[in-house]
């Protein structure tokens, strides 16, 4: 069973004295900025040249730093940019900065667990990774609660590597729902294949092959699009709340059997097979080292597929649709305000 902590857990005197910087004010790093100030830290954003988030980090009352003066300033920096950016930021600005004790902090494992970071042997080097969207975090944190977070130690050279992490996840809220304790290695492979075989790519490749399978046979687009897409979220809402077994306990009869018996039909041997293969791609490196390569190339095949994913029938339909339905999107504008880019 996984070790989970809350705050009683926590000792969150081996924060109050740190100076943090957090590096990025995407949707994250705003979120872990302000939760950390709100919680008495003492916190620099730190940001690069002409970065468009400066002035909303400014405006929110927090220190804006170039990235190199906030590394230097702070004796635990959490790394908040894009996977494949992080590496040369981090050898750019961040290493020439690091002194004997400091802390290096991450909210995913992947630059670490992929040898693109090699941190230098006397610092620590920890994860705090809460299980939800910045913007949740930071939600959640204001109405007095949390998002659950992951903490991992890859190197503990204070010796109290794992009690700061758990003080950092406090600070933000993440103690208030549950802190599991993990790896980098776990974290970052379990949440690569989730991403890949069910939560992004699973999921946008079942609806959109659904979809089609529908049209194809003479269909109504836009009966299609709701059977496929749109009463998604019910389901999902249904096992988010009271997992499988409480969805199916919520539907028909019909539903639930045509679930239970067509179901493995989809998701048969030849798909676990894939997903086998999925999983050994990310544990090899192969997948980073080709995401890498992609993203250092300008990211040809990355812009391809994202514009045919755009121009998908399906989303003519959907966009329509919803604008039939302007509930959908309420709160979304300020959610995005909020959020901003990756700084």
């Amino acid at each position: 069973m996984a070790n989970i902590y809350y705050e009683a857990d926590a000792d969150r005197s081996l924060i109050a004295n740190r100076k943090v910087a957090v590096l990025g004010y995407g949707s994250q790093g705003h979120a872990h900025a302000l939760n950390l100030k709100e919680s008495g830290i003492d916190v620099r954003v730190g940001l690069r040249d002409g970065s468009s988030s400066a002035a909303k980090a400014a405006e929110a009352g927090l220190a804006v730093r170039s990235i190199a003066d906030a590394a230097a300033e702070a004796d635990l920096i959490m790394m908040l940019m894009p996977d494949t950016e992080m590496g040369a930021i981090y050898t750019e600005h961040v290493e020439p900065n690091l002194s004997d004790g400091d802390a290096l902090f991450f909210a995913h494992g992947f630059n670490i667990r992929f040898d693109l970071i090699e941190p230098p042997a006397s610092v620590d080097v920890c994860m705090v990774a809460p299980k939800g969207p910045g913007h949740l975090v930071r939600r959640t944190y204001l109405e007095g609660g949390g998002v659950p977070a992951l903490i991992a130690v890859e190197q503990d050279a204070s010796g109290n590597a794992k009690g700061l992490a758990l003080a950092y996840a406090d600070a933000i809220g993440g103690a208030r729902a549950g802190v599991i304790e993990t790896t980098f290695t776990e974290e970052t492979e379990t949440d690569l294949f989730g991403e890949q075989a069910v939560l992004c790519g699973g999921t946008t490749a079942l609806v959109q092959a659904a979809f089609e399978t529908l049209v194809d046979a003479g269909y109504q687009p836009e009966v299609a699009y709701f059977e496929c897409l749109h009463e998604l979220k019910l389901i999902v809402d249904l096992m988010y709340e009271e997992g499988i077994a409480g969805m199916r306990y919520s539907v028909s009869d019909t539903a639930e059997y045509g679930d239970l018996t067509r179901g493995p039909r989809v998701i048969n041997d030849a798909v676990r097979a894939e997903m086998k293969v999925m999983l050994d791609e990310i544990q090899t490196g192969k997948f980073a080292q080709e995401w890498v390569a992609e993203a250092r190339s300008g990211r040809p095949n990355f812009l391809r597929l994202e514009a045919e994913g755009h121009d998908h029938p399906i989303e003519k339909v959907g966009k329509e649709l919803r604008a039939m339905m302007p509930w959908i999107s309420e709160g979304k504008a300020s959610v995005r305000e909020t959020s901003g880019g990756q700084g």
